[in-house]
């Protein structure tokens, strides 16, 4: 996690998910329960899919941020494994994701690559939302794990 120069933060991470990619490409595209996957209050206001992209607008709650916020993104699987989404509106400055998929182990696990470059709208300071985003992520990290292995054992 680090600030960048000239703003916003940029996140890495390399999580191991007890499932296959293709459990984790599930459950990462399925934008109508992304808010399933965050302990930050979020909704999905609108959702379409069209020729692959998915267009989402989200509704934030925030504690760093009052009131609701709006963020809206495109995603789309990439080959080989992987979903990157990249900012379309709303009151952020800077959204791209970049999640990036490979077996590990004898092929039950998955091997994360992850980025996240983010910059919002907002008198906090961006050393602030590092540290909220580091607990946010890894929150978000254990409950995609938690899904996998629910999910595995069906």
């Amino acid at each position: 996690m680090k600030v960048e120069p000239g703003g916003g933060i940029r996140a890495t991470a390399h999580p191991l998910f007890p499932a296959k990619p293709e459990v984790i490409q599930a459950l990462l595209a399925d934008y109508s329960h992304w808010p399933d996957l965050f302990e930050v209050r979020m909704r999905v206001a609108e959702l379409t899919i069209r020729e692959g992209v998915a267009t989402i607008d989200l509704r934030i709650e925030h504690p760093l941020m009052p009131g609701e916020h709006r963020l809206v993104t495109e995603s789309r699987s990439v080959p080989n494994g992987g979903l990157v989404t990249d900012l379309k509106g709303g009151d952020f400055k800077r959204y791209h994701r970049a999640w990036m998929l490979e077996p590990a182990g004898a092929g039950n696990q998955t091997r994360a690559a992850f980025e996240l470059v983010i910059e919002i709208e907002s008198m906090v300071p961006d050393w602030l939302v590092a540290i909220a985003m580091r607990q946010e992520l890894e929150a978000h990290f254990r409950i995609v794990k938690q899904k996998a292995l629910e999910h595995s054992r069906r």
